[in-house]
This record gives structure tokens, sequence and C-alpha cells, in this order.
């Protein structure tokens, strides 16, 4: 499936959005790609355009107060991507986004899609929806970060993005899971005693 038809089946769950309007923002779209190691967005730059993942891997990644380098999420196809915060507020960007594999992308530009949210009110239900969905995300990391182990998160990554662990190396995943590499080398050693793929 290429990446224009992909992204029409990302929106049909949302039947308020006419064939039209989908083809209308399709038609504005740009494919592109990132080599394994090219970063989407650089910290410090805005953030001013929206992409669809159809293949590959990427990870956001900031520094802490250490000037250490945390992996903040992954970020697998068939999802939308941007540094949200730098998106919405038009300033600078506190996180990079990099391709963790060869990535083929869709391309928004802010600007149109401010124009279709304009022209089309059901735009700003799905802008909304959206919004929410990431919102519930974001409060799922803190939970998970705060109520689970560090054996629960992986468990989860396991069961829902197996066939991706294989591409994302252990530091970042360790980083990811705030633990250090060796503590997770335990845990996917465990798992891997269970008959468990555990990725790279």
């Amino acid at each position: 499936m290429n990446a224009f038809d992909a992204l029409r089946n990302f929106f049909e769950p949302f039947s308020f959005l006419s064939a039209a309007t989908v083809e209308e923002l399709l038609s504005k779209g740009q494919l592109k790609e990132l080599k394994k190691g090219e970063l989407l967005l650089q910290e410090g730059q805005v953030s001013n355009k929206l992409a669809f993942i159809h293949k590959g891997v990427l990870r956001s990644i900031y520094l802490n107060s250490k000037g250490e380098e945390i992996t903040y999420c992954f970020v697998f196809p068939n999802r939308l991507m941007t540094a949200y915060s730098s998106f919405i507020s038009g300033k600078k960007s506190v996180e990079s986004l990099e391709a963790l594999t060869e990535v083929s992308f869709i391309e928004f530009k802010k600007s149109d899609l401010e124009a279709m949210q304009a022209k089309y009110p059901e735009w700003e239900h799905f802008r909304r929806l959206t919004a929410e969905q990431q919102y519930m995300e974001l409060e799922q990391r803190i939970f998970q970060l705060q109520r689970e182990t560090a054996e629960e998160r992986y468990g989860y990554l396991l069961r829902h993005y197996p066939e991706f662990l294989q591409y994302i190396p252990l530091q970042y995943l360790a980083s990811y899971l705030g633990i250090t590499p060796r503590h997770l080398s335990r845990i996917r050693a465990g798992w891997q005693e269970e008959g468990v793929f555990t990725g790279k």
C-alpha cells in the first residue's frame, strides 16, 4: 500500500470527514524520505509542518539539565507526528525528531492545515479529537512511569509494537523506559528465557 492510500485508511474511522475534503488535504501533502540518523526536526527550530509516518521508526529526543540525551517517545507507522508544543505555540522546539530507520512520510505545511480548518469546520473537529488523543497518550505515559515497573512498561511495548523493537538500539529503549541499559538487558534476558523475541 502506498503512503497516500495508507493515509486514506487512517482517516476512514473519522466518518464526519467527507471523501472530497480528505482528497483536497492529500493534494497538499508531499511524499518525503529520511535516511537513518537524519532529523525531521532539529531542537531550536520552529515546528511548522505535520508528518504522517508511512514507513519506518523515529524517536523524539531532548537534553536534560545535565546535558544528557533523553529519548522521550518513539513514533511508528500510521501515526501523525510533529513537535506539538512548538507546532501549536509557534515557539522553538525543545526536542529533535530523529529517524532510527529509513523513513517514508507525507508532509503537510501548517499554513495549509490552517486553511483547510478555516474552509471546512469538520477539520476543527478532527483537530480537537487528535489533540484529545495526544493528551490521553501523554497521561498514559505519565501513569506508566509513576505506577508501573520497568518490566511492565517493556511488556507493553512487546505486546503492542513487537515488529518494531528490532530497530531500536538498547540505549535508546533504556532511556525511554527510564532505566539503565544493564537493567534493560536483565529484563530482556528474562523475556528471552520465556521464548519471547525482544529485538536487538
